[in-house]
């Protein structure tokens, strides 16, 4: 399978990368599952662009440096800032249904979030991730240059540096068909990862079961750096109901009033925050944490019932419906919420085009590092970064030579010295093990001794791992935990090495910050010649 433009991920990154470059490139959009299973559609807040000339790329910019806790690359964040409103502009084109306000300047409802000082949210009620990535794919689908692979898993990226060649340049990948069982060999010119987080990392989670940090787990084992991995933002409000599994109270609801109390009606969050409720989320996050332990509670609760009914209706149609779903009606009684991993703030080191240190390999969205999000990531932020870099990822590619393709056959993948698995039980022990353990020992709170036990824990589960990956046919869930422990060994070694509490970062044995704020960038090995 030949191909200009490999793409890995059907989310808004790789829909973006796809859909700017299919008039002039052949591509294949690899999904792991359909194309509509990923964070991105999941996403209900909306997209950070300045749209209102009350407005300016420079509070947004200062908004967004001051959740990073001094830690975001300021030119990263001001190009992607400055490019906004052009990619926001692109979607409206693409025929995404953002919500109207004929008394607003643009023409659409803009709402705030934490963290930010001014409206400059753009959604789609409460379902934005839905609405662009429902519109976007069907233009995906429909597209006659790009073939899209559903229930498709990526393996392992296929580079020079592999095959024992000199340099490192990727020259595609192993995937996983996961209906039939086969393993194809994609060869292509540009290789994009855009498999988004790893949240799954953890047992409690606001992502879908795909966010199993694929991306950053191949590009590290091909070569690349890999930045910032200590800071997983947790959401303060994730639905708690034993139901729910994962469902997100947005951050607008706190942006349109809603108020954190505790089992009594008693607000906390003006103790821990001049902010409160619209505090980032890291703050509040902790906030919650603190009160949960404090007092031995299960949750606290996000209150908006002082909205009228019609109003929540608008705004909330999907939290309202699923809220009911379960017995609770949001506009006569509050929410019980606790805090959950949300996203990966770091990931694999790029510049703002996606490129990364493996020649023709780009990595987008959440799986790459940009420098954007720094200690902590800025509500709304995340779509924005998505849409600008990969346009800029897109651009990158078709202002550069088609030419590239090796010149001989890629090897193919080795099956003859395994055999089917004998006991797929340890693949699910150790999924819910490394999940607990994380939970446990490298949550909002963390510790020297807890990262230490962790450390010493995934040391174990990783030889585990790698032998039964080593004498067994390949399934997703293999592949899925053999990514999740090497990104939880990344995240832990971050954690160990830093010794400050910064943003997401919080550590009783380090409670002070650092006068100066330093990225953590980690350095891979050189990366081993292909076994299997």
């Amino acid at each position: 399978m030949n191909f200009d433009v490999a793409i890995v991920g059907s989310g808004l990154a790789g829909l973006t990368v796809a859909l700017q470059l299919a008039h002039s490139h052949k591509v294949v959009l690899i999904s792991k599952r359909d194309m509509t299973q990923g964070a991105s559609d999941w996403a209900q807040g909306g997209i950070a662009a300045v749209l209102d000339s009350g407005d300016s790329h420079d509070e947004h910019i200062d908004d967004t440096l001051v959740a990073g806790a001094g830690l975001c690359d300021e030119g990263a964040t001001r190009y992607i800032v400055e490019h906004g409103r052009e990619a926001i502009q692109w979607l409206i084109d693409q025929g995404v249904p953002f919500t109207r306000d004929e008394q607003a300047e643009l023409g659409y409802h803009l709402t705030r979030e934490g963290g930010h000082s001014r409206r400059r949210i753009i959604h789609a009620a409460d379902a934005t991730g839905h609405a662009v990535v429902s519109t976007l794919s069907e233009r995906a689908a429909r597209h006659p240059n790009i073939t899209v692979l559903e229930d498709h898993c990526a393996i392992d990226l296929i580079t020079s540096a592999k095959m024992g060649l000199p340099g490192n340049r990727c020259y595609g990948l192993y995937v996983l068909d996961d209906i039939s069982g086969e393993v194809r060999t994609i060869t292509a010119t540009h290789t994009v990862l855009a498999t988004g987080g790893a949240g799954k990392v953890y047992l409690y989670t606001t992502n879908p079961d795909t966010a199993t940090g694929d991306g950053i787990a191949m590009a590290w084992r091909a070569g690349c750096r890999v930045g910032n991995m200590e800071f997983i933002q947790f959401h303060p409000t994730c639905l708690y109901h034993p139901y729910a599994k994962s469902f997100l109270i947005s951050e607008a609801v706190r942006g349109e009033g809603g108020l954190l109390v505790l089992p009594d009606g008693t607000r906390f969050m003006p103790e821990h925050d001049a902010r409160a409720e619209l505090a980032p989320r890291d703050v509040v996050a902790r906030a919650i944490d603190f009160e949960m332990k404090k007092r031995g509670l299960d949750c606290v609760y996000l209150d908006i019932t002082h909205q009228p009914a019609a109003f929540l209706e608008e705004h909330f149609p999907t939290i309202r419906a699923r809220c009911l779903e379960l017995g609770i009606d949001i506009t006569r009684e509050p929410i019980p919420v606790v805090p959950a991993a949300h996203y990966t703030c770091g990931g694999v080191v790029t510049d703002t085009s996606g490129r990364t240190d493996v020649a023709n390999l780009y990595a987008v969205g959440e799986t790459a590092c940009t420098g954007l999000h720094g200690a902590n990531r800025l509500a709304s932020n995340s779509l924005l970064e998505c849409m600008v870099v990969g346009r800029a990822a897109a651009a990158d590619i078709a202002a550069q030579e088609k030419a590239g393709r090796p010149d001989f056959a890629l090897p193919g993948w080795d099956e003859s010295r395994v055999s089917d698995a004998d006991e797929e039980v340890v693949v699910s022990h150790n999924w819910d093990e490394l999940r607990r353990m994380m939970w446990n020992y490298v949550g909002i709170v963390r510790t020297s001794k807890r990262l230490e036990r962790a450390q010493h824990r995934i040391g174990l589960l990783r030889e585990e791992i790698s032998e039964y990956y080593a004498n067994f046919r390949v399934s997703r869930d293999l592949l899925e935990l053999r990514n999740l422990v090497e990104v939880a060994a990344l995240i832990v070694d971050s954690a160990y090495t830093r010794h400050e509490s910064r943003g997401l970062h919080f550590s009783r044995d380090y409670p002070e910050t650092l006068p100066k704020a330093l990225p953590t960038v980690l350095q891979p090995r050189a990366p081993r010649k292909q076994t299997k």
